[in-house]
Order: structure tokens, then C-alpha cells, then sequence
């Protein structure tokens, strides 16, 4: 069992470390494609196409903090810092979210602006430069696709590569709209497009981030069914001070009082703990005696 762990533990790290590879390639070209699609934007005019390059600098920016939290996460804990540094990404993750938002708010009042005073445009170079962003998204979205099943980075990078393809297509019919219709408030509304996708996708992972950061039990996850699966072990009297958080996205800690005389119960409960419900830290402090903490929270 020992060299089974061991050997899918450095297959898990081999995905990783090829994974953190792609990372950082789809990083250099997002960053790139964005400085491209910005300055186009302001050369044509188009607010749409810098709300582009915007949305395309924050998945960057994602993927830049997954990188070094998957470097910092893998430093080892200090005295200073018990758990160690995973929790580093999801700070990241935080800070890129309100810069998200940020810019959705900003594209929200461009947007609005160009609507209300719609200006000339430059159509076809708006057409040129969302076409070679949509190729390269196609591009960085079969890399990740590649490793999606393996990694949760790559998956989330996939869906982002998907949401940059959409915004790239708005962004041609706004240029096509200018080159054969002179429609030129389009550009403003595909802003706002993008802009409430921005805003929205800040919003629906605030909550999560959020509770991580304020040691809340994960989604999806029953104090009550835990703590009844643990009075079903032969020998546990009670169960109380039982505390569930996650020091990060996919890394759940677990501490709890134990009522009971055998030692063994331990081993019992953290093996209970891993193969049912996924918690591979637990802290069980095994009592003979009623508790004689303060067990309220």
C-alpha cells in the first residue's frame, strides 16, 4: 500500500509539474495577446476589444498566481508559518478578483459612454486582432483541455480559454457591424457584454474564496453526517469541539474531541476521515474523561 501512495503521489507530481509548464507558456501568450489587443483598441477606437484584452489580462493574471502558488505551496511549513503556504493562492485569487471586478465596473461606464456618444471606428483592424485572439484561445484552450482531466488549474483555465473565444467572436461582429453597417454603437454594447460577465464571474467566486479565508466548513460537506459516522466506530462514546475548514481550495483540516479508552480509535477515525469524506488532516485529541475544555464552539 506504502509504494502505491508513493508512486501516485509522484505521478499526481509529474502532472503538476508539467501542468505548471503549460501554465506559464498560456501565461506569456495571454499577456502578449492582451498588450496586442489594447493596443489596438486604443488605435481603433474600440472600448469592446480593450474590454477584451482586459478580461484576457485577469485570466493571465490567474494563471501567473496558480504558477506561484503551486511554488510556494510545495515550500515547507516553519514555525512562523505552521500550515505552510497553500493558502497563498487563494490571497492571490482574491486580489485578482477585485481587480476583476474593478474593471468590469470600468467597462461598464465606457461601455454606457460609447453608447450614449458612439464614436469612428476602426472595423477591420478590430476584425484582425480578434481573429488572431480567438486562434491563439483556441490555441491555449486545447493545451489545457489536454490536462484538464487531471488538473483543476488546467480545467479552469480551459473554461476561461472558452470565455476569451466568446469575448474574441463578440468583438468581430462588433468590428464586422462597423465595416458593413456602420452600426458604431455596438462597440459599446459588446463592452457591457463583457463587462457583466467580468462582473458576474467576480461575484459568483466571492463566496468561496471568502470562506476559505474565514475558515468556513467547504460546500457540500455535513458536520452532523461526519460526526455520526464517527459515533459508529466500535468504542467512540461521544464526539464534540468538532471543527471543519479548508486551508486550501482542495485541502480540507479537521479537528475534533474523541470520547473513548482505546488508542486505536485514532488510527480508526483519521482512516474514516480520508476514504469517506476526503480529509486527510485531522487533529483528534482522544479523552477518557468528560471534556474538560470549553467545547461551545
Amino acid at each position: 500500500m506504502t509504494d502505491k501512495h508513493h508512486h501516485h503521489h509522484a505521478n499526481h507530481h509529474e502532472i503538476e509539474q508539467k501542468s505548471v509548464k503549460y501554465l506559464l507558456i498560456s501565461f506569456i501568450i495571454n499577456m502578449a495577446l492582451s498588450l496586442v489587443e489594447i493596443i489596438g483598441g486604443l488605435i481603433a477606437g474600440s472600448v469592446a476589444l480593450i474590454g477584451d484584452a482586459l478580461h484576457n489580462t485577469s485570466d493571465a493574471f490567474s494563471i501567473l498566481i496558480a504558477v506561484i502558488a503551486f511554488k510556494i505551496g510545495h515550500k515547507k511549513a516553519t514555525t512562523k508559518y505552521t500550515y505552510g503556504f497553500k493558502r497563498a493562492e487563494v490571497i492571490g485569487a482574491f486580489v485578482n478578483l477585485i481587480l476583476l471586478f474593478i474593471s468590469g465596473i470600468y467597462l461598464v461606464a465606457e461601455g454606457i459612454e460609447r453608447l450614449i456618444s458612439p464614436q469612428a471606428l476602426e472595423g477591420w483592424l478590430m476584425i484582425w486582432i480578434s481573429v488572431l485572439a480567438l486562434i491563439v484561445d483556441a490555441l491555449t484552450a486545447k493545451i489545457s483541455h489536454t490536462h484538464a482531466h487531471h488538473n483543476t488549474n488546467m480545467k479552469m483555465l480551459f473554461l476561461h480559454n472558452l470565455a476569451d473565444a466568446f469575448g474574441s467572436i463578440g468583438v468581430i461582429v462588433s468590428g464586422i457591424c462597423v465595416v458593413l453597417f456602420d452600426i458604431y454603437r455596438i462597440d459599446g454594447i459588446i463592452a457591457l457584454c463583457i463587462a457583466a460577465y467580468m462582473i458576474y464571474q467576480a461575484l459568483i467566486s466571492f463566496k468561496p474564496i471568502v470562506n476559505i479565508l474565514m475558515n468556513a466548513a467547504p460546500d457540500g460537506t455535513d458536520l452532523q453526517e461526519i460526526s455520526e459516522a464517527i459515533k459508529k466506530i466500535d468504542g467512540v462514546e461521544d464526539v464534540h469541539h468538532i471543527h471543519l475548514w479548508c486551508v486550501s481550495e482542495n485541502d480540507m483540516s479537521l479537528e475534533c474531541h474523541i470520547k473513548g479508552q482505546n488508542l486505536d480509535l485514532v488510527d480508526q477515525i483519521t482512516d474514516l476521515l480520508d476514504k469517506k469524506f476526503h480529509i486527510r488532516h485531522a487533529n483528534i485529541q482522544l479523552e477518557n474523561k468528560d471534556c474538560c475544555h470549553k467545547c461551545e464552539l
